[in-house]
């Protein structure tokens, strides 16, 4: 099943999402044009308004992925119209910040223009992020105010806190309702499939039912704290039963040394999605939608309570109290959506020891088109016949590289490339797996 299609209105105002066969019919009768292929999207020629039904955008916020759904809210009840994950690129930035941080300290210690540190005269403001987590709370807005202009949203609903940590040093606190009630124990154990790659420590068994194991048994003074705590397959946690998990694992000294390293490491990922889930939320907020929120655990007992799936919009659609009923079809293939950047301004490109090697040109526009740009590339004849979709890469030249699904076609002229999409610094796809 495909996602449903975004319709705007002649005058550019959000209508409801049609089904993909009727944006055909529609496109086919001259009744409507392309506006967007990513996400597609039509403008209708002759209609100004119409009567719409409240929408919500609902956020799984992930450190490496985010989960999208856009929920519609029907009479017959809530429908998932439209979902998307979109990968950060967190990782990259940080490393980009690595590496010049290499060249400029470099360039201290050889006879070349000498850089001044400056740590003593720079001041950060009030709820500074790191780039690479400033970067996900961005990306994550700019898709937010997307739909908004897509598809007639009233509400914005966001997993606020993904892990409830009080719970998860303790778990026999007493004196909250929530945790005492049919809630109890999905934090802990939500935090131990992320922790654990969702697989058994002991045989790496994956897709199978999991259970919560002591690395040191309560039978000898081990404690319920999350760092005691992993998880294992029924078998090899009836076969280890209450044996310390040296003596379980005295044949297997590197799994042994790994699972005592890991259980003591902190959830990097947790961390970062723990460091910006505040400063996602008050973003948010000024919209002047209503931002409704939810745990992890909540999100998990909701989803699972409807027998759905693990997948990040799947999370998203699930997120909050409105998330105990809302219909999806499991076999969706959500937009998969890849945060790519703007490029560089970097004026010279540089070797590993920081000494220019080429230099960049200033224009970046060439015949019209841009590196990144989304084109149809028609070669009427030759070696490279045929229709081309993708990526292009632009040279001065008008000699260009289209990259497509199947690889880089190289060398095609830019009288052959009609423009479908500029540069957003995205990158699009559509995985065809079914997830149910």
């Amino acid at each position: 099943m495909q996602n449903k299609v975004f319709v705007l209105s002649n005058t550019k105002q959000p209508l409801m999402p049609c089904s993909p066969a009727r944006a055909r019919q529609m496109l086919r009768d001259g009744k409507a044009a392309v506006f967007r292929h990513y996400p597609f999207t039509i403008i209708l020629k002759g209609r100004e308004s119409g009567e719409v039904q409240p929408v919500s955008v609902k956020i799984d916020p992930g450190s490496r992925r985010t989960g999208f759904a856009v929920v519609a809210r029907f009479k017959s009840g809530q429908t998932v119209v439209f979902a998307a994950e979109l990968e950060h690129r967190g990782q990259a930035i940080k490393n980009s910040l690595a590496a010049r941080r290499a060249v400029r300290r470099g360039r201290r210690s050889r006879k070349t223009r000498y850089r001044a540190p400056r740590f003593n005269n720079r001041t950060r403001p009030s709820g500074w992020l790191p780039p690479s987590l400033h970067h996900r709370v961005e990306t994550t807005l700019t898709w937010v105010e997307r739909f908004r202009r897509l598809v007639p949203v009233a509400g914005i609903a966001q997993e606020l806190v993904r892990f409830d940590m009080q719970k998860i040093a303790n778990p026999e606190i007493a004196g909250v309702d929530y945790q005492q009630g049919t809630l109890a124990g999905y934090e802990v154990r939500e935090y131990l499939l992320e922790k654990w790659g969702r697989t058994c420590v002991y045989c790496g068994a994956g897709n199978v039912p999991l259970e919560i194991d002591h690395i040191h048994p309560r039978s000898q003074g081990g404690s319920d704290r999350v760092s005691n705590l992993t998880l294992a397959c029924r078998a090899c946690n009836q076969k280890k039963g209450n044996r310390p998990v040296g003596e379980f694992l005295s044949k297997k000294p590197n799994l042994l040394k790994k699972v005592l390293s890991r259980a003591q490491s902190p959830l990097k990922d947790a961390a970062a999605v723990n460091a910006t889930r505040w400063a996602l939320f008050g973003r948010l907020t000024h919209t002047g939608l209503p931002v409704e929120t939810g745990s992890g655990g909540r999100t998990k007992f909701n989803r699972a309570g409807q027998g759905y799936p693990k997948a990040h919009w799947i999370d998203a659609a699930c997120v909050g109290e409105a998330g105990e009923a809302v219909r999806l079809d499991p076999g969706t293939i959500p937009l998969q959506i890849r945060a790519t950047g703007h490029g560089t301004r970097q004026v010279a490109r540089t070797d590993t020891f920081g000494f220019p090697i080429r230099f960049c040109p200033k224009d970046k526009t060439h015949f019209g088109f841009r590196t990144g740009d989304l084109v149809r590339a028609t070669v009427p004849s030759g070696k490279k016949a045929g229709i081309h979709v993708g990526r292009v890469a632009v040279r001065s030249s008008g000699s260009f590289d289209v990259r497509t699904e199947s690889g880089v076609v190289q060398g095609i002229s830019h009288k052959h490339c009609r423009l479908l999409q500029r540069a957003d610094g995205y990158g699009y796809s559509q995985i065809a797996k079914q997830i149910g």
